[in-house]
């Protein structure tokens, strides 16, 4: 028996559009799993003592957020976050130097959700701690203070799955007991050793696909 593309297509949509209608309460009772990718921005640590500082290179990031059903417009948040990426040595150095470094961000807080049907835009916060290893000769590992805020776009044309987009700004509270960015060699040895309180501000955007259950 064969099947008109045109009639399916005509369904598809249709069945679509009344999922879409569905009532938005429905959604906001569910559990939510988004795993998300992503561009990171930003991210400076001073090195002791000394005008030099790393940058850290924009690069890609991937993660993944799990929301618990609070009320229909609030749901609690589980965010896991990470980023690969170099952080170039800014000196007085002749030959410039860089370190492989990777940040992971675990956090918890919420999300409030303004008004809407399908599409609703909703402010993110949360706070928790951000795990710092650089592979270099001499470099440690460390885990610091940290929170975030966001604002971003739930799409959810049916009550199993969404689209979430968001623009999110990270704060992490370094310190000065850490040397964890080393390097050593003919033209330079130092290392990033923080001043206390000092920030480390970075801005991340991402779309995630939002799976419901």
């Amino acid at each position: 028996m064969s099947v008109d593309i045109k009639t399916t297509y005509r369904f598809a949509v249709l069945c679509l559009l009344i999922a879409g209608s569905a009532n938005a309460q429905d959604a906001a009772t569910k559990f939510e799993l988004t795993p998300f990718g992503g561009y990171r921005f930003g991210g400076t640590f001073d090195v002791e003592e000394s005008t030099d500082s790393y940058e850290l290179e924009d690069s890609s990031s991937v993660g993944l957020i799990l929301n618990f059903p609070h009320t229909p417009d609030t749901k609690w948040e589980i965010l896991y976050s990470k980023q690969a990426t170099e952080a170039e040595f800014n000196g007085v150095t002749a030959n410039d130097a860089s370190v492989d470094i990777d940040l992971q961000v675990i956090q918890i807080g919420g999300i409030y959700m303004f008004e809407g049907e399908i599409a609703r835009p909703y402010l993110a916060a949360t706070i928790g701690g951000t795990h710092a290893s650089a592979r270099s000769t001499g470099s440690n590992s460390d885990t610091f203070w940290s929170g975030s805020i966001g604002v971003g776009l739930m799409i959810s044309p049916n009550s199993r799955f969404g689209l979430r987009l968001e623009a999110r700004a990270y704060g992490t509270l370094t310190n000065s007991s850490t040397d964890l960015l080393c390097r050593t060699g003919p033209d330079i040895s130092a290392c990033a050793v923080r001043i206390e309180g000092a920030l480390l501000s970075q801005i991340e955007t991402f779309a995630g696909v939002v799976f419901r259950f």
